[in-house]
């Protein structure tokens, strides 16, 4: 049976490279703890096949159209299953998804986050099928992102025994 990243390949798509923050700027953490059989990932952003953040940056609803957020949540997406890869080894460990917490840079008065996380959730769900890639989530809006990314998602797996 062909694995997740056959899967992602037949798609034309491709993992980045660890994220690249800022210059100066340093990220005391892990984007991918391992604690038993789940692997908790880090709020990552949407990312360019260097590393670099993906435009546009800005809020939704004033410098980021509902499409290129879809957009943004989808290349989140890559982003952590670039950081699963490089952690695990193998997105095949991966056994569920568990939990997704989707944040989206909202302008005042936009209310379509569910909408802007669906890109991440449909990408996972296409690669992953809907026995694995089920998963619980919320999409809510945020004053500020980190660097001005219009999108950030957190959460889960759960890993095989």
């Amino acid at each position: 049976m062909p694995g997740f990243e056959d899967k992602l390949r037949s798609m034309g798509l491709t993992l980045p490279p660890p994220p690249q923050p800022p210059p100066g700027v340093v990220l005391p953490f892990q984007f991918v703890r391992i604690v038993a059989q789940r692997a908790l990932f880090s709020g990552h952003g949407p990312q360019n096949p260097d590393g670099s953040f993906a435009q546009p940056l800005g809020k939704l609803g004033r410098e980021v159209s509902l499409e290129q957020g879809y957009t943004a949540a989808r290349l989140t997406a890559l982003s952590v299953l670039g950081s699963l890869k490089r952690s695990l080894g193998d997105l095949d460990r991966i056994a569920a998804w568990s939990r997704v917490f989707g944040m989206v840079n909202s302008a005042p008065g936009f209310n379509k986050q569910p909408s802007v996380i669906n890109g991440f959730s449909d990408l996972i769900l296409e690669v992953f099928g809907p026995e694995v890639g089920a998963h619980s989530r919320s999409a809510v809006g945020m004053a500020e992102l980190p660097f001005d990314i219009p999108v950030e998602i957190e959460g889960e797996v759960e890993l095989l025994r």
